[in-house]
């Protein structure tokens, strides 16, 4: 009895419907768990490493190498930034539809490593000219025609691969977790916080180690280290090939979206039932229409998108053939799925003023430290982006005493397990993001009032609390951000509820360009020199920071009436066994 007991546990399989790499239903004990959680936490940590090799220090490589001036510079990394994180929506796209996130991850980090290969043979072969120029002292020779294009081509590579890659690894690493056993439920909450954890460790060598030796005018050595990085990361995901649990993709989201609205308008002039779902169409049994998924139980919201499920005669006369046409007549899942969309959007538009405080920690926080005193010894001046190691170390303690304390504090306080939910901790990150921008605004008041007087310059050290802040903020919005965007979307999407999180940082940088464009265009009229001028010390950048401010609680406000609206998804249960139960993945705001 006890052998056949234990037989029975050894070959248990997985109740979320995962599968093995031959196609087969996931073995508890073979696949998944923290085994491949860590491998895949590796591999994030590594190309993290490789991606902040190349784009921490990308602004100055174009000013002292490919000899940009500053403010070409400043658009072309932008513009570079931006697209990176809108890949992440093509890799989601094609993740979700038809490659799966296995093959996914796969396919772009090759496309990575071959990016950062070929950035690193056309830096040694045709920009790197003579060898150790662009330290800031000796300038490199005149870029020619081919090393130009080579380079723009090679770090556009970068950006789709790493921005197809990134949305599909965080969602293939909550995969390895069966949500319906309750520890793993508990792993695939922590996964999250460990994968933000691993993605600042990577960066936090590129920002210390790599961004010293780029500065120093070893820009072959920093760029060789990023392609070794990632090619050791593609290496390790390959290994790890045996033991990860798949999903089925679950085909294109975008055809079932336009279905719903067409299948709706063609019934606009129909009434819906206000009784719930009596007069609505849903297949039998506990799986749903769509390939792979669980069927979501309908919601009381956007009730006008019910029509595209609610059967008339017409429907009645097909759905006797078994022929049903899903122009004309869908599912409560497929409705329910755009509901979510919708749903979520709210909330994805009230993160989009975070990521541009965020994006301040890569650009106007540099350009103050530029004009603060840097120096440690005569020999030695710390790069004023090197500041940014205070943000991740902020990062590493944060989650750290987030988990072991102020998890366990909370839950006793609130009575979620969790702690807090997703949607509270984006609202405290605004509320810290507004701090740090306030920090940084008290900052450049004191700057300016040294410059002005001719004083000795502020340290440098001076910028340490509102890097601090940013890390602190980034734990409760970032990371309940990736846990919010991938509980809340729906099986066939996983990809794209990750891929918002990159989106929302791809607006901000766009927002935050536009922003201070609108700024400087304002206070700039009559000859004035403007908020952020040339020289900052005959600006007002501490206004941009206290205006920065002003817009998080404005934006915190809008944020926590949509978090108020919100309802939350509600899953059926991959198991048979488990009948109509539901899966409710979120406590109300």
């Amino acid at each position: 009895m006890e052998i056949e007991r234990k037989t029975s546990s050894e070959y248990e399989t997985t109740g979320d419907g995962s599968l093995d790499r031959k196609g087969n239903p996931a073995i508890r004990k073979a696949t998944g768990g923290w085994t491949s959680a860590v491998l895949l936490l590796v591999n994030q940590g590594l190309a993290t490493l490789a991606f902040f090799g190349v784009g921490v220090n990308l602004v100055l490589f174009l000013t002292r190498v490919m000899h940009q001036d500053n403010a070409d510079a400043a658009n072309n990394v932008s513009k570079w930034i931006g697209t990176v994180y809108l890949f992440s929506l093509a890799g989601a796209f094609l993740s979700d539809s038809y490659w799966g996130r296995y093959l996914t991850c796969a396919i772009f980090q090759l496309v990575y490593v071959a990016g950062l290969v070929l950035l690193s043979l056309t830096s040694w072969l045709y920009l790197i000219k003579p060898s150790g120029c662009g330290d800031g002292a000796r300038a490199c020779a005149p870029v020619t025609s081919t090393g130009t294009a080579l380079f723009y081509v090679s770090i556009y590579l970068i950006a789709l691969g790493n921005g197809g890659y990134q949305p599909s690894i965080a969602t293939f690493g909550a995969d390895q977790f069966d949500e319906s056993e309750p520890s793993e439920g508990h792993s695939k909450v922590a996964f999250f916080s460990y994968f933000y954890l691993a993605l600042n460790s990577g960066s936090l060598f590129s920002n210390t180690f790599l961004v010293y030796l780029e500065n120093s005018g070893s820009w072959s050595i920093g760029f060789w280290t990023s392609a070794g990085s990632a090619v050791l990361a593609l290496a390790l995901f390959l290994a790890g090939t045996p033991w990860f649990r798949h999903f089925r993709p679950s085909g294109n989201p975008l055809v079932r979206i336009a279905q719903v609205v067409v299948a709706a308008a063609r019934k606009w002039d129909i009434r819906v039932r206000a009784n719930g779902v009596e007069g609505l169409y849903e297949v039998d049994g506990t799986g749903s229409a769509i390939a792979g998924t669980r069927k979501i139980f309908h919601s009381e919201d956007f009730r006008f998108l019910d029509k595209a499920a609610t059967i008339i005669d017409t429907d009645s006369s097909t759905m006797a053939t078994s022929i049903i046409n899903p122009w004309r007549l869908c599912t409560v899942t497929q409705v329910e799925e755009v509901k979510c969309v919708l749903k979520m959007l709210p909330i994805w538009l009230c993160t989009i003023i975070y990521s541009v405080v965020f994006t301040q920690m890569a650009s106007l926080f540099v350009e103050q430290g530029t004009k603060m005193r840097t120096a440690l010894s005569p020999s030695f001046d710390i790069p004023p982006a090197s500041m940014s190691a205070f943000d991740i170390l902020s990062v590493l303690f944060c989650i750290f005493f987030y988990r072991r304390f102020l998890v366990p504090l909370m839950r006793h306080v609130t009575g979620n397990p969790k702690g807090l939910s997703e949607l509270q901790r984006m609202g405290v990150g605004l509320v810290i993001g507004a701090l740090a921008m306030v920090a940084a605004g008290l900052v450049e008041l004191q700057r300016l009032k040294r410059a002005r007087a001719r004083a000795d310059a502020l340290s440098i050290f001076w910028q340490v609390p509102q890097y601090a802040l940013i890390g602190a903020s980034e734990v409760f919005m970032y990371v309940g951000q990736l846990e919010f965007f991938n509980g809340q979307a729906p099986d066939g999407i996983k990809s794209f509820g990750s891929s918002l999180c990159m989106a929302s940082m791809s607006l901000g940088n766009y927002a935050s360009s536009g922003l201070v464009s609108v700024v400087m265009a304002v206070m700039t009229r009559g000859g004035r020199a403007g908020w952020i001028p040339a020289d900052l010390d005959q600006g007002h950048m501490d206004r941009f920071f206290f205006l920065l401010a002003g817009l998080t609680f404005v934006d915190l406000v809008a944020y926590v009436v949509c978090a108020r609206w919100y309802k939350a998804i509600e899953l059926g249960s991959h198991d048979s066994s488990h009948g109509s139960s539901r899966v409710r993945l979120l406590e109300e705001a």
